[in-house]
């Protein structure tokens, strides 16, 4: 681990090192499969970092007109787009960074279609191949009646002139067993279309820098594939597996008071700076804590705004905590970044970087005009 009494605090800290080793373990999957791997936005947009990942990946996807202008701007390769729905006010400027465009819907793909097709850029269609093995609800994009792709129901072949590619997204932070049983599916519903495309997009939700990813069936997978549709450029677009294990949240007990219990709050927040821990919900580890009772001082974690709820479980440590002593959550670059708020006007987590020397650099501190504009 760095050196975090380096950095400031709160700050959200990216290490380089860490950053590099996912975009090998990505690359070398891309090498082995001729498959491209392309970076989603919407789990991983730490912009100052794209330089890194463009050295190893292709592009990037966005999910909405801010996310692919900045894919364009700077990270400069390839921008893939999928949104739910898009605008008439928007669409010309997403076109001009687009080169890959899904829509969600054939009424969509209609409305938009010969400004398109006027654009050269070349477009898809998300399909649901109602399937998924998603537990969580709030993450299952094949769950009952869900917005996001067309079902085999609602297909329309006769629509498909000028669509180039099919995209479909089943997974959430998921091993390959998940994409194995999502790509039957998908094949068995829409697979007779697949000799007229150019192109498929697996989507995300693939966690292929985890340790124990069953990376050599994944590549035994996709080669498979590509054997039995030579003609088609795969894409799959992770998130999490780029910013997998990445980076730290450091914060700082700025308080510590008792109410039948000791309860330590620090100078984050849960709600507003970690809001995925309350909405998926899960516990992310604290460096040197344990669960409630297993060493020796147990502390409910809080945060420092005035949300009652704003909590996040109790952990244990070897020593008693004090005002000012560091505490380290780890795995907060991906998913969790995107997602902060300005809730209370509390002090927005600064963002910082380790080198590969691993020195730190602030590279960004929030403003009291920055909380204001949001509002």
């Amino acid at each position: 681990m760095p050196d975090y009494t380096q950095a400031t605090s709160p700050c959200f800290v990216l290490d380089e090192k860490r950053l590099r080793r996912n975009m090998e373990i990505l690359n070398n999957i891309q090498e082995r499969t001729g498959v491209k791997i392309i970076c989603a936005l919407k789990g991983y947009s730490f912009w100052r970092s794209f330089p890194i990942i463009a050295e190893y990946l292709p592009g990037a996807t966005a999910s909405s007109l801010n996310e692919a202008r900045l894919a364009k701007e700077e990270m400069g390769k390839e921008v893939h787009v999928f949104a739910p729905a898009y605008e008439d006010s928007e669409i010309d400027e997403i076109l001009k960074y687009a080169d890959h465009i899904t829509y969600n819907s054939f009424s969509q793909w209609q409305r938009f279609k010969d400004k398109t097709i006027a654009s050269k850029i070349s477009a898809g269609i998300r399909v649901n191949p109602e399937f998924s093995t998603v537990e969580t609800d709030i993450y299952n994009p094949c769950g009952l009646h869900s917005r996001l792709g067309v079902t085999e129901a609602e297909f329309k072949p006769e629509l498909l002139d000028g669509i180039e590619g099919l995209h479909f997204h089943a997974l959430c932070e998921q091993d390959v067993d998940a994409l194995e049983g999502v790509l039957a599916a998908f094949e068995k519903k829409f697979g007779r279309y697949l000799p007229q495309m150019k192109w498929v997009n697996f989507g995300g939700g693939h966690h292929i820098t985890r340790k124990d990813y069953h990376r050599e069936e994944l590549v035994k997978l996709l080669n498979d594939f590509k054997k039995r549709y030579p003609h088609l450029e795969v894409v799959m677009e992770p998130g999490e597996a780029v910013g997998w294990q990445t980076g730290e949240l450091v914060a700082t007990v700025a308080d510590i008071v008792h109410n039948k219990m000791d309860i330590a709050i620090l100078n984050v927040s849960i709600s507003a700076h970690m809001p995925d821990c309350l909405e998926m919900p899960y516990r992310p580890n604290i460096t040197g804590g344990a669960l409630p009772g297993e060493k020796k001082f147990t502390y409910k974690i809080t945060g420092n705004t005035c949300l009652a709820g704003d909590q996040l479980g109790d952990y244990s440590f070897d020593q008693p905590l004090h005002v000012g002593d560091r505490i380290i959550f780890e795995d907060m670059i991906h998913y969790t970044m995107v997602k902060t708020t300005f809730f209370n006007g509390v002090r927005h987590p600064d963002i910082g970087m380790f080198d590969m020397d691993g020195k730190f650099h602030l590279l960004h501190r929030f403003t009291y005009e920055q909380f204001k504009d949001k509002l």
